[in-house]
């Protein structure tokens, strides 16, 4: 059985729920990256932060990024996996909160993340990830 932690990113960028909107863009660019997970001082995730976070819920809104913190603007409530619960479990999660990016914790702090990329490069669970793809692509089970 493989598990997520066989296919996950370990090495994580992520930013401070303190930080201004302005450095997560600048990380996000940089590292080429979609979503920065938000942590504390302690490593425990608090939130996640996208692109597209960015985009609407501060530059949409005429906010100024380098004045707007983190924490004002990230999805709390971040749905995240163990890194020994098989993979299937992870693209079960993904399909069904419609997300592409799952946070990976141990005893609530941030130890990898997986996307669907992730999956695909993995020969093991192509089929997974493109199933999964799909869900989220369709909108099937959109809330």
């Amino acid at each position: 059985m493989l598990r997520i932690c066989d296919i996950m990113t370990d090495r994580v960028v992520t930013v401070g729920k303190d930080e201004p909107v302005s450095t997560a863009a600048r990380l996000l660019k940089r590292h080429n990256v979609g979503a920065l997970p938000v942590c504390d001082k302690d490593g425990r995730l608090r939130g996640i932060v996208t692109d597209r976070d960015i985009v609407l819920r501060c530059v949409a809104s005429d906010s100024d990024p380098s004045q707007v913190k983190v924490n004002e603007i990230m999805s709390r409530g971040v749905i995240t996996a163990g890194p020994f619960d098989p993979v299937d479990k992870a693209v079960r999660l993904m399909s069904e909160d419609q997300v592409r990016r799952l946070p990976i914790v141990d005893s609530g702090k941030l130890v990898g993340m997986v996307s669907l990329g992730d999956m695909a490069r993995n020969s093991n669970c192509e089929m997974e990830a493109a199933e999964a793809l799909t869900e989220i692509s369709s909108n099937i089970r959109r809330r």
